[in-house]
């Protein structure tokens, strides 16, 4: 594709790519960092966070933007459960909520073993109900996106609560900055992005995948893909099982052995991503300051 925001690095991209799309379209704009973008099917509608500026907005398939939740207690990750109640990250409270379907909200997890969690970040729902969450240290650092604080854990873990007990358990301690995540499509395997690179030239900038065993407990990582110059933080997965992820001022997609098939060039860092619309074939992307849209030729896997 040339003159385009796509740019095709190997045959298998064809199974992402339209070849009559170009260009990425901006739905919304005027947001400090945007992050956590989730699709609710049933209402057709999107949501995310900007986490600086405290608040969640929401667009509709017709164009309507709106505030969803302010304060949000700068809110980050989103996602949904298996009822279809909203399941946010908040640094500001370093807690992880739902949202009941009456409007209140429940503490899902804000301690571990008696301390503070740092701030959590990212979240995935199991299809056993279970929440699966990152808490690296960002909302930590700085009062910008939460509040100055040390961190009580003293490291930066992936953590399960169980749907039935509500018991948090620590599934994985070996990644300097767990970000994003995602499951496969069989739940086999969990994604993590390491973005520990993002404050430490030396740091780690990959993603890397562990086998899920017995549902509930996490294997060794190992190297899914190695990101360069780019930090990784949000990524989700397609039917065909390629891996759509920010990599800097881009979209990178890599197949399932962990080539880099393809890529989307953007005019903003990428925070993260999400697949929506009718057919689950609408990649949505908040990039620091906007919302960028664009049809695809693949369909996001829906977990639950």
């Amino acid at each position: 594709m040339n003159d385009s925001d796509f740019e095709v690095l190997d045959a298998r991209a064809g199974d992402c790519f339209l070849s009559n799309v170009y260009r990425l379209e901006r739905i919304a704009t005027g947001m400090r960092w945007a992050e956590g973008p989730v699709w609710f099917a049933d209402r057709r509608c999107l949501m995310w966070s900007d986490v600086p500026s405290d608040r969640m907005h929401y667009w509709t398939e017709d164009g309507n933007i709106g505030i969803f939740r302010e304060p949000s207690n700068h809110s980050n990750g989103n996602t949904r459960d298996v009822q279809g109640r909203l399941v946010t990250c908040e640094h500001a409270t370093r807690r992880v909520t739902r949202t009941e379907h009456s409007g209140s909200v429940t503490v899902l997890a804000d301690r571990f073993e008696g301390k503070r969690l740092n701030s959590p970040n990212d979240v995935v729902v199991k299809s056993d109900g279970s929440i699966w969450f990152t808490d690296p240290d960002y909302g930590i650092m700085t009062d910008y996106e939460g509040g100055r604080a040390e961190s009580e854990i003293g490291a930066c873990n992936i953590y399960r609560v169980d749907d039935d007990s509500g018991k948090i358990s620590c599934v994985a301690s070996c990644h300097m900055r767990p970000n994003g995540l995602a499951f496969s499509a069989d739940e086999s395997r969990l994604f993590v992005a390491d973005s520990g690179g993002s404050h430490n030239p030396e740091g780690p900038r990959k993603i890397l995948v562990h086998t899920v065993e017995n549902g509930k407990t996490l294997g060794q990582p190992r190297l899914f893909a190695d990101l360069g110059s780019n930090v990784p933080d949000g990524f989700r997965l397609d039917d065909h099982g390629n891996l759509w992820t920010s990599a800097g001022k881009a979209v990178e997609v890599y197949a399932p052995d962990g080539t880099l098939i393809g890529r989307i060039r953007t005019a903003e860092n990428v925070s993260n991503l999400t697949f929506g619309g009718r057919q689950r074939n609408r990649l949505f992307i908040t990039a620091t300051t906007s919302i960028y849209a664009v049809y695809t030729a693949a369909r996001g896997i829906q977990i639950p």
